[in-house]
């Protein structure tokens, strides 16, 4: 699932990015790190036993996206990478700032679908990265759902 989550950030990225005043090589490079720090950001979340964090971000429980810790820290680390692929500090933030919720909104999509092909995004494939009392965890979040 993991790989299926970042591939469709890269493409989501890469998307919502194509119009920033980075070309268009660069920007793909931007997208793919973005990716890979959202999926650093949950892995953390999930290693540390904070699978709320994640469920709640996927999840309709009335919490506001842009509210979310993670979609704070993604913000950072974008405008961070933006800065270090040539974009000025205030283009970068605002980029960052719009392109965060977006991305995460496009991923909670998935995770609330019931379309078939959209199956691999559920609380369940989570449970394989979380060690220890998963099962338990699962269906205490599953009421979010």
């Amino acid at each position: 699932m993991l790989d299926q989550l970042k591939q469709m950030a890269i493409e989501k990225l890469q998307e919502t990015m194509s119009a920033n005043s980075l070309n268009s090589e660069t920007t793909s490079g931007a997208a793919e790190e973005g990716a890979s720090s959202l999926i650093n950001l949950l892995m953390e979340k999930v290693s540390s036993g904070d699978l709320s964090a994640v469920t709640s971000l996927f999840s309709n429980d009335g919490n506001a996206t842009e509210d979310s810790g993670i979609v704070q820290n993604l913000k950072g680390k974008l405008a961070e990478i933006l800065e270090n692929k040539g974009m000025n500090t205030e283009e970068a933030q605002a980029e960052a700032s719009n392109v965060a919720p977006n991305l995460v909104n496009s991923l909670k999509e998935k995770f609330l679908s019931n379309e078939a092909s959209d199956s691999a995004f559920s609380l369940e494939s989570l449970s394989g990265l979380v060690g220890g009392d998963a099962g338990s965890i699962l269906n205490k979040a599953k009421g979010l759902f």
